[in-house]
């Protein structure tokens, strides 16, 4: 199966995606198809040898809508992608001679940035047909007879007044209204009821009704009322843009990371070209302020790169020939040159991008029944629209002005849009903080089931511990001190790469260490050297007892620190024993504070380790944990979490190795830690970019208060509904909503459920570090949250 994300341009109505869904659902190979109309894209997942991805784009256009390719930017898009031209990308039209995008604005341009740049149209178009409408609409207002209160003055060139309003009306009405007749024909074809059928019900109703009474019958004129009705759905519909256009700022932040041109080495000279011309296996030269456009191995030179964008961590790493580099971090000092190997949709960024992407147009639970809710609001509203007209009209015998007025306030005030946008506004603000956070949800599903669990289990080695030897603890003999015990096992390890003796050497950073001579590593025992013309031993009890060193009083501390699983590492110096090193994988620093903080919450917290008990024990006990499964073989862990499950718990596993996948997979949320294997990141829910257990915490205050906003703006879209449609079928008459009224009742639904979820930008997450943010991305979150 292949995912693919489709750009999906024109979405008007909030409830147009639903048509996309139905009809690329019914192609034979498609498996899923999930289309967000904040985003304006839409994630198929298909069988490539049933449908191919031409099929998927024509059925798009179909439906009315434009696919305009992949929604990544031309500078990271896969460099074997084609558009839906038939036309390769950027290295296509390079090798074919075509002139390729010289200049980042000009990429942006072309690829339009996707969403963000369709939307923005919209959002400009909205408004201008908003202030054409209210232009026409104010005239319309002066020649009206407004109650008798004054009398209009006489129409110019000596037109009748009914001419002269159906003139205004019409300037007023049809341009500015059109794109909601297009999006409702195009609804009705695709088998959809959306909001676009009930504003030209009531829209189409007064204006057709007004023109019928000036030129084919007497009656009378609705252009007025029509008139504000419009001007009032327009401003609705343009502040509600603006908001879903706001939602997806964090993504297009992310897009942005990536430089527009690299400097590369071909045939012995150094070129700059667009980013998106990297082949895989070229030379990329970095100089300082740099930002490295591929992700790649460093082949020549060395530096320090901030690669806070992607961990979370402030600190620059260095890097010399032989270390991993990533795209869209930022050189610090040094030039170096590296080797390109992950380039284009291949790239680290793009798959974060990608990963965000489909998480946002992936469906919460709730999210389904509110689509189908939707659709019944429509039918309804229809319904008792046409319910209103009879019963004031033929039962009760109302006046029939009175009786149409009614009948399109109906019309006008139910609000699916409200419900549609609910719980999507919610998910896609709620995944772009997770990701600015390094907190990657790869569906909607994850973001309300984290809020549920009752307990989460923490894979240990390489999740609540380091998952590499680290120095706990140095006892020393009588007479001597610790630092003395860790200067002399330095000395003798220096230039070892032995795992253990990294852990010393790491330790003993910053201490005097001295030189040593006559180095003998003696096999399944420790090593000798010779420092200052004393001997010095490091290594297990065998070693201590082959050369008949006294233990004395240490003896029973070594024995202890066995007992707590840990490698303990014996140090002697002419016939002395100084001391001792015990060496454990260490906890990670913030494992500590998480267990705490998340039994505060009411989550258990549970340790999986393949350790015997009594190592577990102490690794539990040390960070807090009461629930310790111990001897746990790798394909034992996913039965461990069903076993927790069927006691009830809803169950949440984090984990960084290949062996944790089962787990992660049989768990009801799945972490991955970022720096683990992609067999596990590809198996979790969720993936903790920073690898610190720490992040779980402000997951899991994610979920909930993206699940908040969830329930809120459901509860308000539902209780809106019920009751404006009472108020306007007249049900408390003599009290009667005006079609205006209700036009400024709908929209504010709307944009209030729109500005809620926008408010979720100002959560802070406890438990999450705030990364040391490169300035772009904090520019693009700042624009965001403006």
């Amino acid at each position: 199966m292949k995912t693919l994300t489709l750009e999906v341009r024109g979405l008007f109505e909030e409830l147009d995606h639903l048509g996309v869904e139905r009809h690329l659902m019914a192609l034979n190979g498609v498996q899923r198809a999930e289309a967000n109309p904040a985003s304006a894209s839409v994630t198929v997942q298909y069988d490539e040898a049933v449908v191919d991805e031409k099929t998927l784009r024509g059925t798009i256009e179909k439906c009315g809508f434009h696919c305009a390719g992949e929604q990544l930017p031309e500078h990271i898009c896969k460099m074997d992608h084609k558009d839906h031209t038939g036309h390769e990308g950027h290295a296509g039209h390079a090798a074919h001679g075509a002139k390729a995008p010289t200049s980042h604005e000009e990429m942006a341009h072309e690829m339009g940035h996707g969403a963000g740049h369709d939307m923005a149209a919209m959002v400009k178009d909205m408004r201008n047909r908003f202030w054409v409408a209210l232009l026409f609409t104010v005239p319309i207002f002066i020649y009206s007879p407004m109650g008798g209160m004054f009398t209009p003055p006489a129409p110019p060139f000596g037109m009748r007044l009914d001419l002269w309003l159906f003139f205004l009306g019409s300037a007023a009405i049809v341009w500015p209204s059109w794109p909601f007749f297009v999006a409702a024909w195009r609804a009705l074809k695709n088998g959809i009821l959306n909001m676009a059928v009930l504003v030209v019900l009531s829209v189409g109703t007064g204006y057709f009704f007004s023109v019928g009474s000036t030129f084919f019958f007497p009656g009378v004129q609705f252009y007025e009322a029509v008139a504000v009705l419009l001007v009032f759905i327009l401003l609705g519909h343009w502040l509600e843009m603006r908001a879903r256009a706001g939602a997806s700022e964090a993504i297009r932040a992310l897009l942005d990371l990536a430089p527009p041109m690299a400097v590369v080495l071909r045939n012995g000279e150094e070129i700059e070209v667009p980013t998106a011309e990297v082949l895989a296996g070229e030379t990329v030269i970095i100089r300082p302020g740099n930002k490295i456009p591929v992700d790649g191995e460093v082949i020549e030179g060395e530096s320090v790169v901030d690669e806070s964008m992607l961990t979370g961590e402030s600190m620059p790493v260095s890097k010399k020939p032989g270390d991993k580099v990533v795209g869209a971090t930022i050189n610090k000092t040094g030039s170096f040159r590296f080797k390109a190997t992950k380039v284009g949709a291949d790239s680290a960024l793009a798959q974060i991008v990608k990963l965000v992407q489909e998480a946002q147009n992936s469906k919460a639970p709730s999210q389904l029944l509110a689509d189908r809710a939707s659709q019944w609001l429509v039918l309804i509203a229809v319904i008792i629209g046409l319910a209103t007209f009879s019963v004031w009209f033929w039962w009760i015998g109302s006046p029939l002005l009175f009786a149409v007025t009614l009948t399109i306030t109906v019309f006008v005030i139910a609000c699916p849009d409200a419900l549609g946008l609910a719980t999507p506004m919610a998910v896609m603000v709620g995944t772009g903080i997770g990701a600015r956070n390094g907190i990657l949800f790869k569906n909607a599903g994850a973001l309300e089931e984290a809020t549920k669990l009752d307990v989460i289990v923490f894979d240990k080695t390489g999740t609540l511990t380091m998952g590499q030897p680290r120095v706990v603890d140095v006892v020393p003999a009588e007479g001597t001190d610790a630092d003395t015990v860790l200067r002399m096992a330095a000395a003798v390890e220096r230039g070892s790469d032995h795992p253990l003796a990294l852990a010393i050497i790491e330790r003993a950073e910053g201490l005097d260490v001295p030189a040593t001579g006559a180095f003998l590593n003696i096999e399944g025992k420790g090593a000798q050297a010779e420092i200052e013309g004393e001997l010095v031993y490091l290594g297990n009890r065998r070693l201590m007892d082959e050369q008949k060193i006294d233990l004395a009083d240490l003896s029973a501390a070594a024995d202890d620190l066995k007992g707590e699983g840990r490698t303990v590492v014996h140090v002697a110096r002419g016939g002395r024993l100084l001391g001792l090193v015990a060496i454990a994988d260490a906890p990670r620093p913030s494992a500590k504070v998480t267990v705490a903080k998340l039994r505060e919450r009411g989550v258990e917290v549970a340790m999986l380790t393949g350790d015997n008990e009594g190592t577990a024990k102490r690794i539990a006990a040390e960070l807090g944990i009461d629930i310790i499964l111990a001897d746990v073989l790798p394909g034992q862990k996913a039965d461990k979490v069903k076993e927790l499950q069927a006691q009830g718990k809803r169950v949440g596993m984090v984990g960084d190795g290949v062996n944790d996948a089962p787990a992660l997979t049989q768990a009801d949320v799945g972490f991955a830690i970022g720096a683990g294997t992609d067999v596990a990141m590809e198996s979790a829910d969720v993936v903790l970019m920073k690898s610190d257990p720490h992040d779980v915490l402000g997951a899991i205050e994610l979920s909930r208060a993206t699940l908040r906003k969830m329930h809120q703006n459901l509860f308000w879209a539902v209780a809106y509904n019920v009751v404006a449609f009472p108020a306007a079928a007249g049900v408390f008459y003599p009290l009667v909503v005006s079609p205006a009224v209700a036009a400024i009742a709908m929209s504010g639904s709307s944009a209030l459920v729109a500005v809620n979820a926008l408010l979720l930008k100002r959560t802070r997450l406890d438990g999450v570090k705030q990364p040391g943010q490169p300035e772009a991305l904090a520019s693009g979150v700042q624009a965001a949250e403006a």
